[in-house]
């Protein structure tokens, strides 16, 4: 899943982002409501948490600009203004999917975007399987032959792309767009390194094949 908070206390947004990312998600920051609403315009970010008080566009007029696009992110308002016509108008009228008000509980956070990203028409199911692999997706835990594997977020994260696609190649720019952030050393030597370590913790090394030119894919 990927992210973008939009808040302009720079240790408040570090924090938000520092936490997703330990929850398996690619998070980007932005500043202002301007570098928010371009960085939307450039990524297809799967939720926006938006603080309504932002610098040079509002985190109002951000919601509405958004809201006109075809495929908008969802987005969940985080901010100071908590009081319940607060609320009512940032759902009912600048059109925000979720709307919570700081301070705020960093689990009931995490909660709320999970919750928005199984919004989608169809969710994904939460088992995947491939072969004698099963990745339980509510319990980000990988299983071989039943054995529990120990898996970082990211090795997690890359395995998902490729069970998700079926043995179809997944391209190595797609691999960095939904598991990687703007900020992270993103070059091919970091996603090799990455297929590498789950080739050994898979414990076959012909498994993960790569297709050049075309990324990377399971052996069916």
């Amino acid at each position: 899943m990927r992210v973008l908070v939009a808040e302009d206390h720079r240790v408040l947004a570090r924090t938000i982002a520092t936490g997703l990312r330990r929850q398996a998600m690619a998070v980007d920051i932005a500043g202002a409501g301007d570098e928010a609403e371009r960085m939307c315009l450039l990524t297809p970010y799967d939720v926006l948490i938006l603080d309504r008080d932002l610098p040079v566009v509002s985190g109002d007029e951000v919601c509405r600009r958004l809201r006109e696009l075809t495929d908008p992110p969802l987005i969940l308002m985080l901010t100071a203004a908590g009081e319940l016509t607060d609320r009512i108008y940032g759902l009912t009228e600048l059109g925000a999917d979720d709307y919570l008000a700081k301070p705020f509980d960093f689990t009931e956070l995490v909660a709320r975007v999970r919750a928005l990203s199984r919004r989608a028409p169809k969710p994904p199911p939460s088992l995947l399987h491939f072969r004698n692999i099963t990745l339980d997706l509510t319990r980000r835990e990988v299983t071989v032959q039943g054995a529990t594997l120990e898996l970082s977020a990211k090795e997690t994260a890359v395995l998902r792309l490729l069970m998700q696609a079926g043995g179809a190649p997944v391209a190595h720019d797609d691999i960095v767009r939904t598991v990687w952030d703007q900020h992270r050393d993103t070059g091919t030597g970091v996603v090799r390194t990455t297929i590498s370590r789950l080739r050994g913790k898979l414990g076959d090394s012909c498994l993960i094949l790569t297709d050049k030119g075309a990324g990377y894919r399971l052996c069916d």
